[in-house]
């Protein structure tokens, strides 16, 4: 038994909660996972995990073992990269996750730079904005728009997304050019709503002029979406007003096919955050990719003076 592979076998069956999804992330069989956690088992004679049919629960002893773990594994982690070859040319898988629309407007477009600053850094990158399980899929970090639920996760703000209101031509010739937010409230307007993952409702339109003037329109809908791309298509087909950050408008704008409204009113900007579990340690390829959307991110939107407490 290769102890540092039962160990990481371990650990990764303790993260994902599951024998079939640690083996995915390891690229091993379900097989060789089960046998080198019995191996463990019986090299420790202590019983880690409870399994059934449906869950993997970890023991007492497990979870006491898998704290010890997880710190000798970002210990020999930290002296590998410690080496100057680690640290210059990062290597190993890295699975994220983000928003649709920043995947296809900002970092898909910047990858080639990345690859070629660190071409052994292989990225698996789920493209959705649905709410993901980092522990539970094994995802090394996500990057999410809006304040971060899980206080138990470790965020870092790496921008704030200015928002304004849009709407096609099409859409403004046949229901008239809204000229104050309350119009929206008109049953002769439509907004096109965007489901909250997190809540599953449509928010409203928060909006402010001056430093007195704050209003809040929820307008009518006769459609919702979950994903940013969807929503932003709606819009395009003239189904609705939209509430956007700028850096997913700009060509269209520039092209004539989205119309910015209510000049002088301003939405609060999206943070953009980058969250990844507290016991993940924070690896050589997971920092120079943090860094490295840090700086395509702040391109389009520098992160405020917000910090997450």
């Amino acid at each position: 038994m290769d102890r540092f592979d039962a160990m990481q076998a371990f650990a990764r069956v303790v993260e994902a909660g599951s024998f079939t999804k640690a083996a995915e992330t390891l690229r091993l069989n379900k097989t060789s996972v089960t046998q080198l956690i019995q191996q463990l088992e019986a090299r420790l004679r202590v019983k880690l995990l409870n399994r059934t049919t449906r869950k993997v629960q970890v023991t007492a002893d497990g979870a006491a073992y898998y704290e010890r773990v997880v710190r000798l594994l970002a210990e020999l982690d930290d002296a590998e990269t410690s080496l100057s070859s680690a640290k210059t040319s990062p290597r190993g898988r890295l699975r994220v996750d983000v928003p649709s629309p920043l995947a296809r407007f900002v970092l898909v477009p910047a990858l080639p730079g990345f690859h070629a600053k660190y071409p052994d850094i292989q990225i698996d990158m789920g493209v959705s904005d649905r709410m993901v399980d980092l522990i539970g899929d094994s995802v090394d970090c996500v990057i999410r728009g809006g304040e971060i639920a899980e206080p138990s996760l470790v965020a870092r703000l790496v921008g704030e997304l200015p928002i304004c209101a849009y709407a096609a031509p099409g859409y403004l010739q046949r229901h008239g050019t809204p000229g104050h937010p309350m119009d929206l409230e008109n049953p002769h307007h439509r907004v096109v709503g965007f489901l909250s993952t997190r809540t599953g409702r449509v928010p409203p339109f928060a909006m402010q002029r001056g430093e007195d003037e704050r209003i809040t329109v929820r307008g009518h809908h006769v459609l919702a979406l979950d994903d940013g791309n969807a929503y932003l298509a709606a819009g395009l087909a003239s189904l609705g007003v939209l509430q956007l950050p700028t850096y997913m408008a700009r060509e269209h704008v520039t092209r004539g096919e989205l119309m910015p409204l209510f000049d002088g009113w301003r939405f609060d900007p999206m943070p953009l955050y980058l969250a990844y579990p507290p016991n993940r340690y924070v690896s050589a390829k997971l920092r120079v990719f943090v860094d490295w959307v840090v700086g395509v991110v702040g391109e389009i939107a520098p992160p405020g003076a917000r910090p997450r407490p």
